[in-house]
């Protein structure tokens, strides 16, 4: 039986109105862009998401929004970034109650906890809901690694079922993994905004898990690349680099990710919140070069409401 959890899952950005508010207009036109582009789950409260600027009211809005719009079309994950047990189990909680589908669960990270206490920490995560739970590997966030030895030791657990791999160089990390699981319905996908995706699912990938403003563009790259036809796929990826790499840059990826789908007609505003920062203008105008030279596709018709 295939993981549910596989494809393109992009990580749902946070739109804000021009205040600095909640826009959630803005957020029910990304989710259906989102399914207009045919994408296999979404995330929420993820990194791209600005998930560490949100407020717990916020959190229950914005999942009642995306699960409404999604309507049990796909999987919906709500990303747990709690810096506790205590606090991941309450964001597990208010998750499951709110009707995601999965949880994206980041070890604690403030005190960094001995790598042996993570098999506790998310046996005990697991355990307090009846949700599907994935591991999150990002040692570039949390400052904790975990080897795939320990990965291979906490898939075991029960209600665990699949990890998202961010540790670079994610290829390898990906391949050794898949080699460290002994369960084949164990998912394991990558992230880093898919810029090793392609590499990431010749070493056993099945889905990837990138930010939200090239879902259209990317589809149809990993369907080719699943189908066997593997040099059209890179041909087309390689095409699309730029927009990949643009978006990865430390502090102002959040403010990128908005400035692209404000130009494609899909939110109103690219606002971000502290501490995420701002484009200047040189950075936007970068940013519109790579948009001017890829030609980007207008949005569904049916997604402009």
């Amino acid at each position: 039986m295939a993981p549910t959890l596989h494809g393109l899952m992009p990580i749902l950005a946070t739109p804000f109105d021009e205040t600095g508010a909640l826009d959630r207009a803005s957020l029910r036109r990304l989710v259906e862009f989102q399914l207009a582009s045919g994408v296999d789950g979404v995330a929420v409260f993820g990194m791209a998401s600005e998930g560490f600027a949100l407020t717990t009211e916020e959190r229950r809005t914005i999942l009642d929004d995306v699960v409404r719009v999604v309507d049990g079309r796909i999987p919906v994950i709500a990303g747990v970034n709690g810096t506790s047990t205590a606090t991941s189990i309450e964001q597990s909680l208010l998750a499951e109650e709110g009707g995601a589908d999965a949880l994206m669960v980041l070890p604690p990270f403030m005190v960094k906890p001995p790598a042996g206490t993570l098999v506790d920490f998310y046996g005990d995560v697991a355990a307090a809901t009846s949700l599907s739970v994935m591991v999150q590997d990002a040692p570039g966030v949390t400052g904790v690694a975990m080897a795939p030895s320990l990965i291979a030791e906490i898939a075991r657990l029960d209600g665990v079922d699949s990890v998202k791999v961010e540790a670079p160089p994610t290829a390898p990390k990906v391949g050794a993994v898949v080699a460290a699981i002994e369960d084949p319905d164990f998912a394991v996908l990558g992230g880093q905004n898919a810029q090793f995706c392609l590499e990431e699912y010749a070493r056993g990938a099945v889905g990837t898990m990138p930010a939200c403003e090239f879902p259209d563009l990317l589809g149809p790259v990993l369907a080719l690349f699943t189908e066997g036809r593997v040099e059209e796929a890179r041909a087309e990826f390689r095409r699309m680099l730029p927009l990949v790499l643009i978006g990865l840059q430390g502090g102002i990826a959040w403010a990128v990710h908005k400035e692209v789908l404000v130009a494609r007609g899909v939110i109103d505003h690219a606002t971000v919140r502290y501490p995420a920062s701002r484009l200047d203008a040189g950075s936007r105008a970068s940013v519109k070069l790579v948009i001017d030279e890829l030609a980007l596709p207008p949005i569904p018709a049916t997604v402009r409401v």
